[in-house]
């Protein structure tokens, strides 16, 4: 029997682990024990997601919350630390780029026991990013690195990582949305919103970059003004979001423009009922630029630069600045919409992919 440790912190990771937990789940000798750093915990919106992802709880919770970044690694570091010297498995599996990605890899190996990296090999090639160190010193912890795509790839091997070490699997994210797009299509959340489909826009903004800098946050407000005379949009509003326009006085800029609703952060399926019917997306999110290629809805992104440069050339993401929002928008929606793309493995079967080469690595002691 192969002892696995999950790892889950930030929302983007639950997504990402739920498919993973499933695949190895059906599998006779592997016990999977779920563990949860509680570095992004929100008791509602986390136990919805495990629902709505059919997770059961995990069986640990950290509870370390938030902080700044080196105290929260420290947190992590520490609490699974400790939770190692009682339990030991076979192997550590951690998601994406949060500080609890590289905490529980790095308490993990200090103990020689393995880690493997769903979502290897994505840069930015920014290191102002936090998360652009999470990744890269993850991926070189890590003993298995599971990649969604062939630039990734390219990237570990340019970084020295062994070519047995790397294992090209599809994109987790999108198997949980492929698994969960008919319930997602049935909520039809424009419908509370006063909202007509391919009508409205979306927005997300949560960087620091972007909603912590004064005059970035104006310029993109005056963007999101400009294009609200055009079109309705939609904003859920992220909490760091909620802080900084409140200090800044802009929350009225938003508040008073009769095209534009601002709303609480949504559930999972609420959330992607939203983007599924519209015209398009507006973001600095990661995991958004992936799930709008996939369902080929167009996404602007607020950023100069992505660790997901594929969304880029074989999906439906434009990086924009906040100036070129009204002329790009315009340009997107005088396009017509074509079929969505087909980036490779990006099939909803990424899980069963990953359980798989997990079993015959195990098996033969391969990169292990």
């Amino acid at each position: 029997m192969y002892t696995v440790h999950l790892v889950i912190a930030a929302r983007p990771n639950i997504m990402k682990v739920a498919p993973v937990y499933h695949a190895l789940s059906c599998k006779e000798n592997f016990s999977v024990t779920l563990l949860h750093t509680g570095q992004h915990y929100d008791p509602c919106l986390s136990d919805q997601l495990l629902a709505e992802l059919s997770l059961p709880a995990p069986q640990h919770n950290f509870a370390v919350g938030s902080g700044s970044h080196a105290h929260q690694t420290a947190g992590v570091l520490t609490a699974y630390e400790d939770f190692l010297q009682e339990t030991k498995p076979d192997i550590c599996i951690v998601a994406g780029d949060v500080n609890s990605t590289l905490a529980c890899a790095l308490a993990a190996v200090k103990l020689h026991i393995p880690v493997a990296h769903i979502e290897s090999g994505l840069r930015s090639r920014d290191r102002t990013m936090p998360e652009e160190i999470n990744r890269i010193l993850t991926d070189q912890l890590a003993s298995i690195l599971w990649s969604p795509s062939a630039d990734a790839d390219a990237n570990l091997r340019s970084e020295g990582i062994p070519p047995e070490k790397i294992s090209r699997v599809g994109n987790c994210m999108i198997d949980s949305l492929v698994h969960l797009l008919p319930s997602i299509r049935k909520r039809a959340a424009w419908k509370s919103y006063a909202a007509r489909p391919q009508s409205y826009s979306v927005v997300t903004l949560h960087r620091p970059a972007n909603v912590d800098s004064p005059q970035r946050l104006y310029n993109i407000i005056k963007g999101l003004c400009s294009l609200a005379d055009e079109t309705q949009i939609i904003f859920p509003v992220h909490p760091r979001t909620v802080e900084s326009l409140k200090r800044l006085n802009y929350h009225k800029l938003l508040s008073s423009h009769p095209s534009i609703v601002l709303i609480a952060p949504l559930g999972y399926l609420d959330f992607l009922s939203l983007v599924e019917s519209a015209a398009t997306i507006i973001t600095d999110s990661g995991g958004i630029q992936e799930e709008t290629s996939y369902l080929g809805i167009p996404c602007l992104t607020l950023r100069p630069n992505t660790e997901r440069p594929i969304t880029c050339t074989m999906g439906t993401n434009q990086l924009v600045e906040p100036n070129q929002l009204p002329e790009i928008y315009a340009q997107t929606i005088a396009t017509t919409r074509s079929a969505p793309p087909k980036i490779p493995l990006w099939d909803g079967n990424a899980g069963i992919r990953i359980a798989q080469d997990l079993q015959n690595r195990l098996d033969s002691g391969i990169a292990i």
